[in-house]
């Protein structure tokens, strides 16, 4: 069973990748790689509104089983790098009701992944959380905060 958590945690496997080509360096990108495997995701949630809204509640609540599910050997830590599914769930949060069109998408992959690396002050606070739900929820502040300045520009540049 415990594969299985893995394999859900890793984007399926996808965060194992960086190591092997760079097994030296601590900062791997499979964060990067775990936002990618996003795109996807936010491509097949429902484009309703509400569907989406409970698509994206279900992934958070999904995500932070994982994360207390999984485990792996020899890290000690409680966010544990290969674990991506949290960015997964980060940027379902930060695509939530906007267009679905390359430039928001990345947009929104951008900013998310710049607030999910420098960690400004909500995202810090979950951050420090040491449990699966500080895990997941300082992806998804970092998404919210994405998606908010997402939403700002729409409103002022392209609604104007």
């Amino acid at each position: 069973m415990q594969i299985i958590w893995r394999a859900f945690a890793t984007g399926f496997f996808i965060s194992y990748l960086p190591a092997l080509v760079i097994p030296f360096k601590k900062n791997t990108g499979a964060g990067f790689l775990g936002t990618l495997v996003g795109i996807p995701l936010v491509l097949i949630m429902p484009k309703d509104q509400m569907l989406y809204s409970i698509g994206m509640l279900a992934i958070w609540v999904f995500a932070i089983l994982v994360c207390k599910k999984v485990q792996f050997k020899g890290y000690v830590g409680h966010d544990n790098p290969k674990i991506v599914i949290d960015e997964m769930a980060g940027y379902v949060t930060a695509m939530a009701f906007l267009p679905r069109t390359w430039p928001y998408l990345l947009a929104a992959f951008v900013l998310f992944r710049t607030f999910d690396t420098l960690k400004p002050w909500l995202v810090k606070t979950f951050d420090r959380m040491e449990n699966a739900f500080g895990i997941v929820f300082d992806d998804v502040a970092a998404g919210l905060m994405a998606n908010i300045l997402v939403q700002i520009f729409i409103i002022f540049f392209v609604r104007a």
